[in-house]
């Protein structure tokens, strides 16, 4: 595997806290130490100083975020960054996923249901073949990196070696293709699929936007083409080409008889422990179940739910570590951890409502024990995977802190000179009509506003409200889909509304520089929504603004209030102390259209799945043409991620008696 260098393309240069901080942070790894935390306020540039700190130490490299939203900004922006470099994005790649699950208490059996987006399955793959075939690395993830993936050695054994001149038959081509998952398909050519004409075999790798293709001469590879799907054009030719698996989980024929037949062993144990405790209807529920995906496996080699046999399958044991994407990685990678004050608690706390609704399931027979090693990282586990990690945060929690001694990097300079926003408070009567005001003057100013509530319904209320004053806003909260979120935050970018209300989706990592007011609704309430982190965290989201402020409406002063005012003015005084030595006048961080387009690349795809035109609606005329449009909306909705209205779509089609998947 050659050692490429990363190379950081930025016509920034550090400034502020950062040369600091770039230092202290290469110095500590260079030195082996093996935590690091990154106190970085809003709007100081954390994300280039981790760009700096990737390029110094030249390790392959995992950037942690606690949601898609943030993970999909990273991305866009590192993108920039490392042109030259892979930089990889893995993220769980479901439009809508509902997991299997019993309800004791009123005997419900929920089965699962999903559906796979192509795109993102696409990404995951091509993130594992990067890791693969080169160290300068950077993969942007979510906590799906915590979850089981197939075991790394498996896959690679899998991958298909092709060369010019190579001797090689057709049908061995075709034969060893079908081991990595890839389909035959004549008439349909679509991602992890084979064509053959004659003695021509095109393959469109599952990983890939072009396909491949080969070309015989008798017993030998005599051609070797990139070409496009689309219209077959030859983009190069090549001499060789790795064709790896479609799929991450790959097992051999001898392995999957031997699961069989492990699986069968546990089977008959489980069907005696029920019977000696007079469970019989578990156990005719768990032999019965058992059996018919035994068939599945034994006949097409795959069954629903067979990632819950995963251990037999990999031919491992009970309670062992499930491989995951931190062990495709090479020993000596480097983990960050952005936001980690939300990251950590969000891997924490993956295992344990796994483990809950797994329990419901083997205890009443309708899985065996072995589905509980179909899990995500123990914490401890994850722990013991990564080598040396990275905390950034503007909060760092006492876990980060404790790892560190207490030790951390500040970096509360920004290289733009901006100070943190000035904190008002304002009474809590008149807080609504206060806040309209306020608005008012900074949509005159062309500048946007965040405004945060305590609930989903209060910030739905006051969206309303906001539109009929005649303010183009939205609301974002828990509920709103992933990708909509992103769309609803490149509008507000785009200044194509004026406002978002939220609850508590606005604190961490978006990095909005049109954003001068942020208001605080309620701020004196106690509780985790208006604790000290959480308002700094939401303050800081008027610091990329030189006209930032900040509004607390409040009618007592909290112990939280009183020091997020203490710890602004203490970063307020070093920055301005910093602005005056350098005779620096602050100024708001400019992006052009095209970096916010560039940044918010997800939101535009969304904006591309395209709804059914209302031209296709006033042309049905028939059972047929109203199934057409139903399922092509079903299947725009699921590329959009709009998984709740994909899943509306499914069941009205299946009351109608139609197969959504025909």
């Amino acid at each position: 595997m050659p050692n490429q260098k990363f190379v950081l393309k930025s016509t920034f240069v550090p400034k502020g806290d950062q040369p600091q901080a770039i230092s202290d942070l290469t110095a500590k790894f260079l030195a082996g130490e093996r935590y690091a935390t990154l106190l970085g306020v809003t709007g100081s540039g954390k994300t280039f100083t981790m760009a700096n700190v990737i390029q110094n130490l030249n390790k392959p490299t995992l950037i942690l975020c606690h949601n898609k939203t943030l993970a999909a900004q990273l991305y866009g922006e590192f993108k920039q960054f490392f042109p030259e470099n892979a930089v990889e994005y893995f993220v769980s790649y479901y439009d809508y996923y509902q997991p299997e699950a019993y309800i004791p208490g009123r005997d419900i059996y929920i089965e699962k249901d999903s559906s796979i987006n192509e795109r993102i399955e696409m990404l995951r793959l091509h993130t594992t073949m990067s890791l693969f075939e080169r160290r300068d690395v950077i993969v942007v993830a979510s906590v799906s990196c915590i979850y089981g993936l197939g075991m790394p050695e498996e896959y690679f054994k899998a991958v298909v070696e092709i060369e010019k001149d190579q001797t090689m038959e057709r049908d061995e081509l075709i034969s060893k293709l079908i081991d990595s998952h890839y389909q035959r398909n004549d008439f349909e050519f679509v991602r992890g699929g084979i064509r053959v004409k004659g003695d021509t075999v095109e393959i469109y790798p599952a990983y890939l936007e072009n396909s491949v293709r080969v070309e015989f001469d008798f017993d030998h590879i005599a051609r070797i083409s990139r070409i496009n799907p689309l219209d077959n054009r030859v983009l190069s030719e090549v001499d060789s080409f790795p064709i790896y698996p479609a799929n991450h989980f790959i097992t051999s024929q001898e392995q999957q008889n031997k699961a069989i037949s492990s699986i069968r062993k546990e089977l008959e144990s489980r069907i005696a422990y029920f019977e000696q405790n007079k469970q019989i209807l578990e156990a005719q529920r768990i032999e019965q179940r058992t059996n018919f995906d035994l068939e599945m496996i034994s006949e097409i080699g795959y069954c629903s739910g067979i990632e819950n046999y995963s251990y037999h399958l990999k031919g491992g044991k009970p309670g062992q570590t499930p491989v995951c994407l931190l062990d495709y990685f090479p020993d000596d990678f480097l983990t960050i951890i952005d936001e980690s004050h939300a990251s950590i608690p969000q891997v924490r706390a993956m295992f344990g409502g796994d483990y809950a609704r797994k329990k419901n399931l083997v205890e009443h027979g309708f899985r065996l024990p072995c589905s509980f090693d179909n899990r995500p990282l123990m914490f401890t586990e994850f722990e013991q995977k990564n080598k040396r990690t990275l905390f950034v945060s503007a909060t760092p929690a006492d876990y980060e802190l404790e790892k560190t001694d207490g030790e951390f990097t500040e970096q509360v300079v920004r290289p733009t000179g901006l100070l943190d926003p000035e904190i008002v408070i304002s009474p809590i009567g008149n807080q609504v009509d206060d806040l309209l005001e306020r608005l008012k003057k900074v949509i005159a100013k062309n500048d946007v506003a965040l405004v945060a509530t305590l609930t989903q319904k209060m910030s739905e209320d006051l969206t309303d409200y906001l539109k009929n004053a005649g303010i183009k806003a939205a609301y974002m909260h828990s509920k709103t889909k992933t990708a909509e979120r992103t769309n609803i935050i490149r509008r507000l970018r785009l200044k194509k509304i004026a406002v978002i209300v939220g609850v508590n989706l606005l604190r961490e990592g978006l990095d909005m520089p049109e954003v001068s007011l942020v208001a605080i609704l309620d701020a004196d309430k106690t509780g985790f929504l208006r604790s000290k982190r959480a308002l700094i965290q939401t303050s800081g989201r008027a610091a990329r603004n030189a006209k930032g402020l900040v509004v607390f409406y409040a009618d007592n002063i909290s112990d939280a209030i009183a020091q997020t005012i203490e710890e602004t003015q203490r970063r307020r005084e070093k920055q301005i102390e910093y602005n005056k030595k350098h005779n620096i006048v602050p100024k708001t961080i400019a992006k052009t259209m095209q970096e916010i387009l560039d940044a918010t690349k997800v939101a535009q795809e969304v904006d591309e799945a395209k709804s059914p035109t209302i031209k296709e609606y006033l042309e049905v005329n028939s059972w047929e043409s109203a199934q057409t449009v139903l399922k092509k909306e079903m299947l725009a909705a699921a590329k959009a991620l709009d998984f709740e209205k994909a899943a509306a779509i499914k069941d009205k089609l299946l009351e109608m008696g139609i197969d959504p998947t025909e």
